[in-house]
């Protein structure tokens, strides 16, 4: 069961269970997994670091909170192990 939360995109209100900042929703960024409030997907999360940017000049450059990167990597560490 999804969490509600309040959100100021439209139909971003689905809360991923087990985390308090990842929601997914279809009319979120076609159901990626995203960080709540933003309009940011984990993947791209992934992609910044990977291009060399810190956790702080992306929480900076695109608005992302630092209290949300710890939870964005372990739901992409579960995903890379295959579960969520």
């Amino acid at each position: 069961m999804t969490q509600k939360i309040k959100s100021d995109v439209p139909g971003t209100e689905s809360l991923v269970p087990g985390y308090q900042w990842i929601v997914m929703h279809p009319e979120l960024l076609g159901g990626q997994a995203a960080i709540k409030g933003t309009r940011i997907s984990v993947a791209h999360i992934l992609e910044c670091l990977a291009g060399g940017m810190g956790f702080k000049e992306i929480s900076e450059e695109y608005g992302v909170p630092p209290e949300s990167f710890a939870e964005a990597m372990r739901y992409a560490a579960k995903l890379a192990e295959g579960r969520r």
